[in-house]
């Protein structure tokens, strides 16, 4: 028996066919691993594309009603700047909208209008022609503006303030 297997062996060492009857099984391992390597890599990479790519599905999460912003216009106001020693006397004139958040507050700040307008004239009185100068001047004067409001009509809040317009003569 011992002679028998050690004939297989020296048969298996001596023909090329042994050696090669290893070599195509793992080659075509090989080839089947990469295979469905790549197709795996394009299959996730597609995927991928579509989830990115494609418009979301809206989900049925309740949106919180959003409501629409109010406007309250101010009358006109005309004011003479300060003077500082010209010969020129210089005027502003503004046109103003306040944005609240809805109906309610504007319908309570109707009443105290007289109030917000006042608080504008004495402020608007006080500067000079130099601090309107700019951007950033009208920024300040918009800033200050309403702050300005909102301390008068606490606890009531504006939003913002627009200018319609604004003239410096």
């Amino acid at each position: 028996m011992a002679s028998k297997a050690k004939a297989k062996e020296e048969a298996a060492e001596d023909t090329p066919e042994g050696a090669e009857a290893g070599a195509p099984k793992k080659s075509k391992l090989k080839l089947i691993t990469i295979a469905v390597g790549g197709l795996a890599l394009l299959g996730g990479g597609g995927f991928g594309a579509y989830k990115f790519m494609s418009p979301a599905k809206e989900e049925k999460v309740a949106a919180p009603v959003v409501k629409p912003t109010v406007y309250v216009d101010l009358p006109e106001v005309l004011v003479n700047l300060s003077n500082t020693g010209g010969d020129r006397t210089q005027y502003l004139k503004v046109k103003m909208t306040l944005e609240v958040a809805d109906q309610a507050i504007q319908q309570q700040i109707q009443p105290m209008m007289p109030r917000v307008m006042d608080t504008f004239q004495t402020y608007l009185r006080e500067l000079r022609p130099s601090d309107l100068d700019g951007s950033a001047g009208l920024y300040r004067l918009k800033e200050e503006l309403t702050r300005r409001v909102n301390a008068t009509i606490t606890p009531n809040r504006v939003n913002a303030l627009l200018f319609k317009e604004i003239v410096v003569q």
